[in-house]
């Protein structure tokens, strides 16, 4: 399994990577067919957020759905424990589900991209997770854009992989209708759905 790793606004010691290593073999034993993790390691230098001034992002790409966790503290090892300890768990989750799960045939996914920006971009940067910041005209303005594939999927299923990532809203196409969605967290164990009038046209069998 390959890990790579990243640093935003900081260096990444050979000693912390290596620290970084010996951790993260408890991946494979929860995901044995995990094919890379994704470290990014971030600083923030403002003296207000000393408490949580390091931030380690964990991204495990497998053949299922991509597993995120991520955590901040005021150093960066109790933040690579804190963001470790959430991913094992949703690991665990993934695990528990593929074995409920065993018969179900996943359908082919649909290349959903989005439409290029009008506005004029004077500045571009690409960031370590793939994803492209730019920078609008003259003003402070910066937009993070990225692109996922969508897996036509149920709203359940929709709701379980927003809670593996740890984000508050999952972008998905419903397999029942084939329209582009969005499922986002309320208060509590409230969700909300909201869907485009327009079906994406695929070749996807339902």
């Amino acid at each position: 399994m390959e890990i790579v790793v990243a640093g935003r606004h900081t260096e990444v010691s050979p000693r912390y990577r290596a620290h970084l290593e010996q951790k993260l073999e408890k991946v494979t034993q929860l995901a044995p067919r995990a094919q890379r993790i994704d470290v990014l390691v971030s600083h923030e230098a403002n003296p207000r957020q000393s408490g949580s001034s390091e931030r380690v992002e964990l991204t495990v790409v497998d053949r299922g759905p991509v597993i995120r966790a991520e955590a901040c503290a005021d150093d960066r090892y109790a933040a690579l424990d804190l963001a470790l300890g959430k991913l094992l768990e949703r690991l665990r989750r993934t695990r528990d589900r593929r074995k409920d799960h065993r018969n179900h045939t996943p359908l082919t996914p649909v290349d959903v991209r989005p439409p290029q920006p009008e506005a004029p971009v004077v500045e571009a940067q690409v960031a370590p997770d793939g994803s492209v910041e730019t920078t609008l005209g003259d003003s402070p303005v910066v937009i993070r854009e990225k692109v996922h594939q969508a897996q036509p999927m149920t709203v359940d299923d929709a709701l379980y992989e927003m809670e593996l990532v740890g984000h508050d809203f999952f972008l998905f196409i419903d397999v029942e209708t084939a329209q582009p969605a969005v499922a986002y967290r309320r208060r509590g164990w409230s969700y909300g759905v909201i869907k485009l009038d327009t079906p994406v046209a695929s070749t996807v069998a339902v």
